[in-house]
């Protein structure tokens, strides 16, 4: 692909501009509809639902709605084109309960492609009594199903992950979580949550002294105060992000695409590991990692596929897919890294992902083709003396878990497969990277683009050591200078990615920001 760098832009439309373009909601959900009782809103509130409403998955005809009741009740979802909610569309959802972790979600159906639609969620009492919650709103646009190039329209979507790591949690005074306020004023169609979405094993101490004697306060709960271990502590910590006003916000707003990674269960876990951490009672990782998983399905608005996979596609109209990788589940364990062959020991996808992604990237027609990757491919994340990700530190021909990575990226230059651009987080800083055959040591493989961006609300650190496996060149990066470590949001070096596909698909323009919404880095990629 083709580049070029300019200063970055903005695009200002305004979902109320979005609903009065959108036209009418066509189609029906798939639970019963009928007329909405306009009345329900002014009835008194015995039921609360505290942590706001979130959307994910979208698709161009269905949606994840979710929220969460204090009190064992029903959920209630109403779906419209207008603010004024004129010929909505109610759905029947199911019951919020101690079993779902008092969290509910309907996958609603048959929506219209290429609309904008609002929708509100409240909770009905189980007990016949008319208390009802207030209705909680949010927005999503569904992408268009049509493939011509007449009806797209430019595209915008945000990306980043880790959220309240190494003890930096939701501090009041500072106006909490505040990176989450600024992507929501960039009005993105959508974002991608690279991982670490919690931190179940990084407890939140009430206040931290930092070097230059300013005290950090937290905001703390009882779910923070050590690690997760049982099913409902793991629940505990996403109910503690969602604490923060501006997450809540940007989740109404901006539909998400989740991805998981090690710290919604522990550091670096791998299937099969057994602790050695006194902190845990429970020693088995896959033990934890099952309660973990069911928490991050209760309480993030995900669709599992065949067998709970999490790992999917998703087109984003004729321009745009996202593949939405599990870097965590199917990997084999953490070593030196360095094996000959491959096995089950060098896996990191799997080999039942990596084929699918395979087929999934051969047959798109999308221009684009966005690898949401939990972690970066050339960067090295150390594990004591084994590693984490896939660099081995080694600089020469792949080896370990690179085999996978070479594989892929063989199979992607013999089919000739163009525009793919990898986007990730993990590392806790931000940074730009080009990978090229003619500075590797392993070359079959078509040059492409990486970027990486985060943390949200944790440390900031790095910045780490590049592979030369795959010949990468650091073209951007901000991280901790020399001898900093574990920055505190208030020190400004939190981050997150935007990408703007233009209406024709020509161009795709990526851009780097710092809590402030600050562009520092922006490079077009002109398609091939």
């Amino acid at each position: 692909m083709a580049t070029r760098s300019k200063p970055g832009h903005t695009r200002d439309i305004s979902r109320r501009q979005l609903l009065k373009e959108g036209g009418a909601v066509a189609g029906a959900l798939s639970a019963v509809v009928t007329p909405f009782a306009i009345a329900r809103a002014a009835k008194p509130a015995r039921i609360a639902a505290p942590y706001g409403v979130q959307c994910g998955d979208v698709l161009h005809d269905r949606a994840v709605l979710w929220s969460y009741a204090d009190h064992e009740a029903r959920m209630w979802v109403e779906l419209a084109d207008n603010d004024a909610f004129r010929n909505a569309r109610r759905g029947r959802g199911p019951v919020a309960s101690p079993d779902t972790g008092m969290t509910a979600r309907l996958d609603v159906q048959g929506l219209t492609p290429g609309r904008a639609h609002v929708y509100r969620i409240w909770f009905e009492s189980l007990d016949g009594g008319r208390h009802d919650s207030a209705p909680r709103h949010g927005r999503f646009v569904t992408p268009t199903a049509d493939t011509s190039a007449a009806t797209a329209r430019p595209v915008r979507f945000l990306w980043s992950g880790d959220v309240a790591g190494q003890g930096w949690g939701i501090n009041p005074e500072l106006g909490g979580m505040r990176i989450f306020d600024t992507m929501r004023r960039l009005a993105p169609d959508f974002f991608i949550h690279c991982g670490d979405s919690i931190y179940a094993d990084n407890p939140i101490e009430p206040e931290v002294t930092l070097p230059d004697g300013v005290v950090w306060r937290n905001r703390v709960t009882p779910a923070k105060q050590a690690v997760a271990q049982t099913l409902d502590e793991f629940r505990g910590n996403y109910r503690y992000n969602l604490l923060d006003d501006n997450l809540r916000a940007f989740n109404a707003q901006v539909p998400m695409y989740a991805q998981w990674d090690d710290h919604e269960v522990v550091n670096n876990w791998y299937p099969g590991e057994l602790l050695d951490d006194d902190r845990y009672d429970e020693k088995s990782v896959d033990v934890l990692a099952a309660r973990a998983h069911r928490a991050f399905a209760e309480y993030m608005p995900v669709r599992f596929g065949p067998r709970g996979r999490l790992y999917q596609s998703f087109s984003c109209g004729p321009h745009l897919e996202i593949f939405r990788l599990d870097m965590r589940s199917f990997r084999g364990p953490n070593s030196a890294n360095l094996q000959s062959r491959s096995s089950a020991a060098t896996a990191f996808l799997g080999s039942e992902q990596l084929a699918w992604l395979k087929t999934a990237l051969r047959r798109s027609r999308a221009r684009w083709k966005i690898i949401a990757a939990d972690m970066p491919i050339g960067l090295v994340v150390r594990d004591g003396d084994h590693f984490e990700a896939v660099a081995n530190a080694d600089h020469g021909a792949p080896l370990g878990r690179e085999l996978e990575v070479a594989d892929l990226l063989a199979f992607v230059r013999r089919h000739d497969i163009r525009n793919l651009v990898w986007l990730t987080a993990d590392v806790h800083y931000t940074a730009a990277h080009h990978y090229h055959p003619d500075r590797a040591a392993f070359q079959d493989f078509l040059p492409f683009y990486e970027f990486v961006s985060g943390p949200l609300n944790a440390g900031t650190f790095g910045p780490n050591e590049l592979d030369r496996s795959f010949g990468p060149e650091v073209l951007y990066q901000k991280a901790p200078a020399d001898g900093e470590m574990n920055l505190p949001p208030s020190a400004g070096m939190q981050f997150f990615g935007q990408v703007d596909v233009s209406s024709d698909g020509q161009q795709l323009t990526v851009t780097l920001r710092d809590v402030a919404g600050v562009a520092l880095f922006t490079r077009i990629l002109d398609a091939d």
